[in-house]
């Protein structure tokens, strides 16, 4: 006969086919005590709750689902792919059903029609980013992973006889210094603590001047980290090559006095699909690529070709010119950076004025990421934050949960790209500060 004062619900900490079995054994094998055999739950009514219980942990927001309930409106802070400005969307939609011409999405890459959008983007681009004249603005492919080995395949003609120095402050450019490793010899300065994390920058006074250039990523989206201004190494220091992909189009870049010589920006977080990344290069750093380096990544193959040397991503070309004429069309990169400031704020004030309810790994202000905010829920309890989850899942609120190549991680994050308004902002945190107070009255 089952007591049914020791069944045992499965543990959210525990694993759940295992504690269902476990709860069930304990259940059935513990001794008896006298009682009403009517008021003892069934079979049946004991398996429905373990199956109750199985699907909570099945439940699609604990798998990183950005689908809500059926009729909840989305507000997305996903890390990426992630949304685009209501505005931009609406205009890309309208290029379906235009009259005046096909959708870019079917033109011929080498039709006058689409050689118009691709010069109109660039042109935008290169006003909404203030990029000068002596550097090529492309659109590649193979994202920031292609962009790991074109950099070195493309600056370092002699191969691993050329150094390349790596500031290391997080996930993404410790892959690109791996991924640099296999055509050239990347001298590697890393802040990683030694437990894997990372939550400082690296210091920028030891960098080797042979060093045909210095890498660094603006903004580490795993990490939380930013750099909120590029460093300045002066004017005989190696060029700058950039990982913008997280922050590209989010504050004004000083392209000369930082010496940059390449940025590349994924267009998933702040410029539009996924499937196309701008490549921004100076003109004197072309022509020096390795003979090994594969024309889809070579800087002079596709400058020469008229960003045609291959079939390019012709709609994701017109969608970032979209996103590019509605950057100056909100007042400009400087408009962009007063909201990010005021988004990250928002979020970054409830965490640190929470009384340890919520909790960021980043101390330093100076460096936390304005476009991606790491945080635990009550310490990282798991019942409270798949709680938490679940809540803001009903809500609408999604991608603070997300899955990785690393896994879901230590710590939620959310994301606060040009496409999340401020008015999003202010409602993800409302239901921080609504659940929070929730818990604090039951404690």
């Amino acid at each position: 006969m089952c007591n049914a004062d020791n069944v045992r619900l499965i543990s959210p900490t525990s694993k759940a086919g295992e504690s269902a079995a476990t709860s069930i054994n304990n259940a059935t094998s513990a001794p008896s005590s006298p009682r009403n055999v009517a008021s003892l739950p069934s079979s049946q009514s004991i398996a429905t709750l373990v199956q109750e219980k199985l699907e909570e942990f099945d439940h699609p927001v604990m798998k990183g689902s950005l689908v809500p309930p059926s009729g909840v409106d989305v507000l997305n802070f996903s890390p990426g792919p992630t949304c685009l400005p209501q505005e931009v969307e609406r205009k890309i939609k309208q290029l379906f059903d235009s009259k005046e011409r096909m959708c870019s999405m079917y033109l011929s890459h080498r039709s006058p029609e689409f050689i118009d959008i691709l010069t109109e983007a660039q042109t935008l681009a290169r006003e909404a980013m203030c990029i000068p004249m002596e550097y090529d603005i492309l659109f590649m492919h193979g994202g920031g992973h292609g962009q790991f080995a074109a950099v070195p395949l493309n600056l370092c003609s002699f191969g691993k006889d050329d150094k390349a120095t790596y500031f290391v402050n997080g996930t993404w450019s410790k892959r690109a210094a791996e991924e640099a490793a296999k055509f050239c010899t990347p001298i590697i300065i890393s802040s990683e603590n030694d437990d894997g994390t990372y939550t400082s920058n690296p210091s920028f006074d030891n960098f080797d001047r042979e060093s045909k250039y210095i890498y660094l990523c603006s903004n580490e989206t795993v990490n939380g980290i930013e750099m909120h201004h590029l460093p300045k190494f002066g004017p005989n220091s190696p060029p700058l090559v950039i990982d913008g992909s997280s922050d590209f189009s989010t504050k004004p870049i000083d392209w000369v006095e930082s010496n940059v010589g390449v940025l590349y920006a994924c267009a998933s977080k702040n410029i539009g699909h996924p499937g196309i990344t701008m490549v921004v290069v100076r003109k004197d750093l072309v022509g020096y690529e390795q003979p090994i380096c594969p024309g889809i990544l070579n800087y002079k193959t596709n400058i020469d070709g008229g960003n045609l040397w291959n079939t390019i991503a012709t709609f994701n070309v017109e969608v970032v010119g979209i996103v590019m004429k509605w950057i100056l069309e909100q007042g400009g990169v400087d408009i962009m950076e007063k909201r990010s400031i005021e988004k990250s704020a928002m979020v970054y004030n409830l965490i640190d004025n929470s009384n340890g309810f919520y909790s960021t790994p980043i101390s330093d202000v100076s460096i936390r990421s304005r476009m991606n905010v790491p945080f635990d829920v009550a310490g990282g309890d798991e019942e409270i934050t798949r709680d938490f989850l679940i809540k803001a899942w009903e809500r609408g609120i999604v991608g603070l949960r997300t899955m990785t190549p690393f896994g879901v991680g230590q710590y939620l994050r959310a994301s606060l790209y040009n496409g999340v308004s401020v008015e999003n902002t202010e409602k993800l945190v409302s239901f921080m500060r609504g659940f929070m107070m929730q818990k604090q009255m039951h404690r």
